[in-house]
């Protein structure tokens, strides 16, 4: 745990999806790190449990919750959880998201609804669940993971690429509609990370673990970039970050 961490006052009550492995588990150790207390919601409980204990053994404060980004009703009652436990939420951070990718040919429609349920629903799930709570508060800050594939389309992430891009198309929407609330897209470029372990296509998913090998920066640097957005005052509204690999163009 850091030495220097956030004063009590400026502490953030902060629910983290997805937050099993990669950006998601980065994520929730550095902002504990920096004071808040963070919620953590995922599907494999064993592991956020783990995850829990960890940061409270290094002097961070966590609990955890079982979630299911698909489910409204799941988000729902994660983010409702964590509001009786703590009586609000003040940042949330729509993390979970998948990555199975493919050639449109390919056809694999079950992949392409899962990307469409996961990344693009399941932040909108978050969003509908958070956005009463904070708007009764008359602050709030929602930090919405897109990625570089939000602004550039490539063979074999047609899909993946649309869902992010309409991830960075609606944040930009809740910003625009929102004066009291604080909308951040976080746009990682190849990260270390679960999302090159899974996809149906194994020359494709090959290929991509490959190139993350090679150019992948650590979800730590993600978590830095969260965490650089959360920190700033209250006035100040860090709409976009990309985070890229420095030896890719």
């Amino acid at each position: 745990m850091n030495s220097t961490t956030t004063p009590t006052a400026d502490r953030k009550i902060v629910i983290v999806t997805g937050a099993s492995s990669g950006i998601g588990e980065a994520t929730a150790r550095r902002l504990a790190a920096d004071g808040h207390h963070v919620v953590l919601g995922a599907r494999r409980v064993d592991r956020l449990k783990a995850l829990a204990e960890e940061i409270r053994l290094a002097g961070g404060q966590a609990d955890h919750h079982e979630l299911d980004v698909t489910s409204l009703d799941s988000v729902r009652a994660f983010v409702q959880a964590a509001h009786e436990r703590h009586g609000r939420v003040d940042v949330m951070v729509n993390n979970a998201g998948v990555m199975p990718l493919s050639r449109l040919e390919a056809g694999l429609v079950e992949e392409w609804d899962q990307m469409i349920d996961v990344n693009l629903r399941g932040t909108l799930h978050g969003i509908a669940a958070v956005l009463p709570l904070m708007r009764a508060r008359g602050a709030g800050h929602i930090v919405n993971i897109g990625s570089t594939a939000a602004y550039r389309v490539d063979p074999t992430a047609a899909v993946y690429c649309a869902t992010k891009f309409a991830v960075r198309a609606l944040s930009e929407g809740l910003r625009q509609e929102s004066t009291d609330i604080r909308v951040t897209v976080v746009s990682p470029g190849y990260t270390e990370s679960e999302l090159t372990h899974h996809g149906s296509d194994e020359e494709v998913r090959a290929a991509v673990h490959a190139a993350s090998q090679q150019f992948a920066i650590p979800a730590a640097s993600v978590a830095g970039a969260i965490a650089y957005a959360i920190a700033q005052p209250e006035d100040v509204d860090v709409n976009e970050l990309i985070v890229r690999p420095t030896a890719l163009t």
